[in-house]
């Protein structure tokens, strides 16, 4: 819940202006936040008509955005996906001028498919990235383009979000899923409140110079899809959905939904939680699914 997220945060100074590019379903969860902690936000979509639109950015139709949108900013996080050619929208259009602004921190957020395969073993922010999707390596590439500009970055690797509005809950509801089994595969998630609440810890706990330029932002315990679908179930008093294998319920999925199981891997959070101390609101799957069901509109 927002009300969490504030209450574990510090918080912002009054001089603090906030720029989220893409404040999409993260993004504007995170506005909520800093606004609530003192921030000034100002939000991009691709549509000024979208809800939470402060201003309008649309790298495909070359948007005009007004000189002022960038005046005093000290906090810029972009949201935004790569385009089709693995470039960076934001700093396509903004390179020269982000390398102008005073800065004092700049938060990316990224994508843990840049590790690519690991058959189910641990990932932290020092292992090798090798990803095998072509959206991840384009995610890769944008974390080269923006590291390569020398702004007081911290790149964020997000594995599965969800929250209210947008969890198991409502899969099961909708009858849109059913229990996938595939032995030994498992997923790391995040709670919205955990995106929000990570990077609030982080723009405060980095205002005296950058430590740790790339950071896992997941929680403790990565999970298969019978577990989360069964806890969910269990929460709206439903049936189980049907379980089938994945060699089976693969023949039925989307291209983009079957590459998701052709990785496997767990997503540690030592840099984020042990070394940087952060604390998660919501430890596990269980802990979020239990936020969301509060809201879940039956």
């Amino acid at each position: 819940m927002l009300e969490e997220v504030v209450k574990s945060s510090q918080p912002l100074p009054s001089s603090t202006k906030i720029l989220i590019f893409g404040a999409g379903y993260s993004g504007q969860h995170i506005a909520k936040v800093a606004r609530k902690l003192g921030a000034t936000v100002l939000c991009s979509r691709r549509n000024i008509e979208k809800a939470g639109a402060d201003f309008e950015f649309n790298s495909e139709n070359k948007t005009l955005i007004s000189d002022t949108i960038m005046e005093n900013v000290t906090h810029i996080i972009s949201c935004i996906p790569p385009n089709k050619l693995g470039q960076d929208p934001v700093i396509q259009r903004f390179k020269k001028i982000l390398k102008k602004i005073p800065l004092k921190w700049v938060g990316y957020l990224s994508t843990t498919g840049v590790y690519g395969d690991y058959q189910g073993e641990w990932v932290s922010e020092s292992s090798l990235t090798s990803p095998r999707q072509e959206r991840s390596i384009r995610r890769l590439s944008c974390e080269k383009e923006w590291q390569s500009l020398g702004l007081p970055l911290q790149i964020l690797r997000l594995p599965g979000i969800y929250g209210p509005g947008r969890s198991s809950l409502e899969v099961l509801k909708a009858n849109k899923n059913m229990m996938v089994n595939k032995p030994g595969q498992v997923f790391s998630r995040i709670h919205i409140d955990d995106i929000a609440g990570a990077i609030m810890h982080l723009i405060n706990f980095c205002s005296d110079g950058i430590k740790h330029e790339i950071i896992n932002v997941a929680d403790n315990n990565p999970a298969n899809n019978v577990e989360v679908l069964s806890y969910a179930a269990k929460l709206l008093e439903i049936p189980l959905p049907r379980i089938e294998s994945f060699e089976i319920a693969s023949k039925h999925m989307s291209p983009i939904a079957r590459s998701f199981w052709q990785e496997n891997r767990k997503v540690s959070n030592k840099t984020l939680c042990n070394i940087l101390g952060y604390n998660l609101i919501h430890s596990d799957y269980k802990s979020g699914l239990d936020d969301c069901f509060k809201s879940f509109n039956q």
